[in-house]
């Protein structure tokens, strides 16, 4: 099984507001980078987007590390939340309706193709891969102002 890394990040300006998403993806030594615009959205949606995106262009059955300055995303996974959401007809612990439910749909669908692990790595550091994608997620935002 092919291993694909795979760096995301997603930015809002104003959130709510207009907002980019971007990826890094890296399989030996083949780098490839997506980006995009959302010209009404939240943080929380273009951080998920990113992983959307990534993982959609994936052809094949891959082992995917997934690196994500998002908690809100990891958590959702690692945390096994997303698990909990679902047997609960997409209702939270306090039975109120998830949030961004659409995406996390897609994302399940997902994960359910590939075997991804949900790396949290930490904002506006020293990743250089995270840093690159923040920078290409903005630069989808200024681009389509």
């Amino acid at each position: 099984m092919k291993l694909v890394e795979i760096y995301t990040d997603g930015a809002c300006s104003n959130n709510p507001g207009p907002g980019g998403w971007a990826c890094v993806l890296l399989y030996g030594a083949h780098e490839r980078e997506a980006s995009g615009f959302v010209p009404e959205t939240t943080n929380n949606r273009m951080e998920m987007q990113a992983a959307i995106e990534a993982l959609s262009l994936l052809k094949v059955h891959c082992a995917v590390r997934l690196y994500s300055d998002s908690a809100y995303l990891c958590n959702g996974f690692n945390r096994g939340w997303i698990f909990g959401w679902l047997k609960n007809g997409w209702k939270t612990a306090g039975k109120k309706d998830v949030e961004n439910v659409d995406l996390w749909q897609r994302l399940l669908e997902l994960t359910r193709k590939h075997k991804v692990e949900f790396i949290k790595v930490r904002g506006h550091a020293d990743n250089a891969l995270n840093n690159r994608c923040d920078a290409l997620a903005r630069a989808a935002i200024t681009q389509n102002r």
